[in-house]
């Protein structure tokens, strides 16, 4: 039985690791980037017009007796669009061939799914979001249909914030043993009787903005069809009934202490599933053991 609610909060320190074993924190090259502009001290309207220049749109900023053909400017500027993409593309499938093993075998991609990757991704410059983009693709080749249309479209329109976020939804999940289900413990409690009415423990809340992400964050993922933002339960449990899930390679088994147990948690839409296998595992010590310590006062804990 599931039911509809609302409320809650969320953080992580996710990194991306490479094939080398290198760790690469997701938020490297963003907050690098942010640092340089913001040391550069030049006007706006002195960067707009080097972005125009770099984009080939700055025709109508230079004076009228030098400026090119309107025709040239366009063709200019279509000619750079196809070197840019290229080099993106280039850079992407250099990447995925690092991550590709020489010995697994490999399943045939779809044709149509490989082009509409390539259009999607041919925009990609970032080289964290890059990164990611590769990731897609060496595991699609292993595994074919592991990301959806649908899921390529979502990701495609992601900024590196909100990536950011998704990382950090991930450091915090927990997935059950088939791996298809992904949630984000948000508390437990006992059903309301006369024995537990007034007793103060009876619900226990994990406050998720203590580890960064906080309700407004989980409000943007759910905008970027990440996740379900409304809250939901799992159906009430028996005494020694067991609920066992896998926390970033650490097991969390928990069994009941009590009849009319329920658990609440916000789930991991489909496409959110999906891109979840692209965040390596990264055990927030701290978080989870804050999250032990609250279930605790309703489930036993076994590694």
């Amino acid at each position: 039985m599931i039911v509809n609610k609302s409320n809650s909060d969320i953080n992580t320190n996710t990194t991306l690791t490479s094939r080398d074993g290198d760790n690469h924190p997701i938020s490297t090259e963003s907050s690098a980037h942010s640092a340089s502009n913001r040391s550069t001290n030049v006007s706006p309207q002195t960067q707009l017009q080097t972005i125009a220049k770099q984009f080939a749109i700055d025709g109508a900023l230079i004076p009228i007796g030098k400026q090119p053909l309107l025709e040239e400017r366009a063709h200019r500027r279509e000619r750079l669009e196809q070197l840019r993409n290229q080099k993106n593309l280039e850079s992407i499938i250099k990447r995925a061939n690092a991550y590709c093993s020489g010995t697994d075998i490999a399943e045939r991609v779809d044709q149509d799914w490989f082009n509409n990757y390539l259009s999607l991704a041919q925009g990609i410059s970032n080289k964290t979001m890059q990164d990611l983009w590769s990731k897609i693709l060496a595991k699609e080749i292993t595994h074919a249909g592991s990301f959806s249309h649908k899921t390529l479209k979502v990701f495609r329109t992601m900024s590196i914030h909100e990536a950011k976020l998704f990382a950090k939804v991930c450091s915090i999940a927990v997935k059950d043993n088939s791996k298809k289900n992904i949630r984000v413990i948000s508390g437990a409690y006992y059903k309301p009787g006369l024995l537990n009415l007034f007793n103060k423990k009876r619900r226990q809340i994990i406050n998720l903005s203590e580890f960064s992400l906080n309700y407004t964050e989980l409000l943007t993922l759910a905008e970027n069809n990440l996740i379900f933002i409304q809250e939901t339960e799992s159906s009430p449990l028996v005494k020694n009934e067991e609920l066992n899930f896998n926390y970033n390679g650490s097991p969390l088994n928990l069994s009941a202490k009590k009849a009319n147990c329920i658990l609440s948690f916000y789930k991991l839409s489909p496409v959110g599933t999906e891109l979840a296998n692209l965040i390596s595992d990264n055990v927030d010590e701290k978080y989870f053991q804050a999250l032990k310590k609250q279930l605790s006062y309703h489930f036993n804990i076994h590694d």
